[in-house]
């Protein structure tokens, strides 16, 4: 009996992360592939070729990305979002939601951006619970006059999903620098605790 428990954990050792890995990609697949209804029906791939191939939309997704991306890199595609952003903060409610939008999607893919500067360890909920957090910049505007000393602007994902989490403004002082890249402290986060980098292990908290 010992014989077949180790046998089935071992087994979903090894389907279960492949299982979900074939999941997700079938699912972003899927979904990429419904951008070949914008296609003319003649020239969608199912009725050239005859069948269903998986995959066409990604390219197709790809393409339209690159093509936006070249005409707004050029002079004439600058103005244009320009125009296009000062429209859309004419319109109420479209204008407060397109705007923190854009704020945050500048920050995470602009070339020059650092949106998760530094991989910290900080204590929360409550002083002795440690967890693993990211610095994203420093307290600014009227919140940086209210706060006396040094400030930085901490971003504390939730695990296993590290895109809901909370926003909070910590003392540096109360704040340690990892070594560890953003990467490895988001595989840390994602893993929960189970994948554990190999600089993680001389940083423990005093």
């Amino acid at each position: 009996m010992n014989a077949l428990r180790r046998w089935l954990l071992a087994g979903l050792l090894v389907l279960v992360p492949l299982a979900i890995t074939v999941w997700l990609l079938n699912w972003v697949i899927g979904t990429l592939d419904q951008t070949l209804q914008i296609l003319p029906l003649a020239w969608q791939p199912d009725r050239l070729l005859g069948f269903h191939i998986p995959g066409f939309g990604v390219l197709l997704a790809l393409a339209i990305v690159l093509s936006i991306g070249a005409v707004a890199s050029n002079f004439l595609g600058r103005k244009l979002v320009r125009w296009w952003d000062a429209l859309l903060s004419r319109i109420p409610i479209v204008r407060s939601i397109y705007s923190s939008v854009k704020q945050v999607s500048d920050t995470l893919f602009s070339e020059n951006g650092n949106a998760f500067r530094k991989a910290l360890l900080v204590q929360w909920p409550r002083e002795g619970v440690w967890t693993i957090a990211f610095q994203t910049g420093m307290p600014g505007g009227d919140v940086a006059t209210h706060l006396t000393g040094d400030y930085m602007s901490v971003y504390v994902p939730t695990t296993p999903n590290p895109t809901g989490g909370y926003f909070v403004m910590l003392k540096r002082s109360d704040c340690i620098e990892l070594k560890m890249s953003v990467d490895e402290a988001l595989t840390y986060v994602i893993s929960m605790g189970v994948v554990v980098p190999g600089s993680a292990a001389s940083y423990k908290p005093k």
